[in-house]
């Protein structure tokens, strides 16, 4: 069960999303509609969640990450490649199959390297995973040589834009966190995690595997990372390495953030992340439906982000009951002075 204080970080991100859901349906009346045709579900909140369903992925992988004092900022890049990888094959007349567990065979090996730099050599997590995004970018314009591929492949597209009732892509989502949530509190795997969190050596000293531990939420992003992209690339029959999976891992963590997880590591709320990349996705929805310029579109979405996890802080929120409960005295100067 979570705690009281668990809780009380999901009221607003619960309530931003509510109130951005009644926004929508006030600007398009039919945004809550949904409808059944030729065995799918179609309507507006289907299309946030199969939109978000990257972002979600991701975001899973990032929140443990984060709990463990750490950051991954290579997630679009290997996000990047994996769709590099598999377009290629595929046009090149190969298997969809091989294409996908070739890519997603080569995201764990990144995951390794940046596991590797962090456990082993030492480096901040933020430099090491930012030399991946980097360096990520030009290693999927070198398997592409610089061209957007595109493919056409029916089971390929299945993965971003294929239907089993709900889209495929949100049935991946929703899997891997009913997975990873089974994983993380039905086992010790979740505690070892949050001690690796709060205090590193502290865990190391008590038996814990640190490093195993680490490396392991490293491999887990990376693969994550590389299954948004397939769903990215199939969902258009295309890799461009130069857009695709462009800052969504500024999305993740953002939606990571806005769920309660604490970026200093420890405790984590997988419920919040995905709270959290609904209101981000469902942020981008209404940027469009009520017609936010394009250029004031990441300052707009800025400014919400940064209204909701202020009314989750709780020094914030201290502030603001001091202030509600203050009598209205004389000024303390005044009183003090003789």
């Amino acid at each position: 069960m979570p705690s009281r204080a668990g809780v009380s970080r999901l009221v607003w991100p619960l309530a931003a999303l509510v109130a951005l859901i009644a926004l929508n349906a006030v600007f398009t009346p039919s945004f809550l509609t949904l409808r059944i045709q030729d065995g799918h579900l179609f309507g507006s909140l289907v299309d946030i969640l199969r939109n978000g369903a990257p972002t979600l992925l991701i975001a899973l992988g990032m929140t443990l990450v984060i709990a463990t004092r750490g950051i991954d900022l290579s997630v679009g890049a290997v996000a990047a490649i994996a769709a590099a990888v598999t377009c290629v094959h595929i046009a090149g007349g190969g298997s969809a199959i091989v294409g996908m567990v070739l890519a997603l065979a080569l995201c764990v090996l990144l995951g390794l390297w940046n596991g590797f730099l962090v456990t082993v050599l030492g480096i901040q997590p933020i430099i090491a995973t930012l030399v991946l995004m980097t360096a990520g970018r030009g290693l999927a314009m070198l398997i592409t040589e610089g061209q957007i591929i595109t493919v056409n492949n029916d089971l390929f597209s299945q993965i971003g834009a294929g239907f089993l009732v709900l889209p495929i892509a949100i049935l991946i989502s929703l899997a891997a966190l009913v997975g990873v949530a089974l994983l993380t509190r039905r086992t010790a795997l979740g505690m070892l995690i949050e001690a690796v969190g709060v205090n590193p050596e502290a865990s190391r000293l008590a038996g814990v595997r640190s490093r195993t531990i680490v490396w392991t939420v490293y491999v887990f992003v990376a693969l994550c990372a590389g299954v948004a992209g397939l769903m990215l690339a199939s969902n258009v029959n295309s890799a461009d390495a130069n857009n695709l999976g462009l800052w969504i891992e500024m999305d993740a963590i953002l939606a990571v953030v806005i769920g309660g997880t604490s970026l200093a590591g420890g405790r984590y709320s997988l419920l919040g992340t995905l709270l959290g990349a609904l209101v981000i996705q469902t942020l981008t929805t209404t940027v469009y439906t009520i017609g936010v310029p394009t250029n004031v579109t990441l300052v707009f979405k800025a400014v919400v982000v940064i209204a909701v996890c202020l009314l989750q802080s709780p020094r914030a929120a201290g502030l603001l009951r001091g202030r509600a409960s203050r009598p209205s005295t004389p000024d303390s100067a005044e009183v003090s002075a003789p």
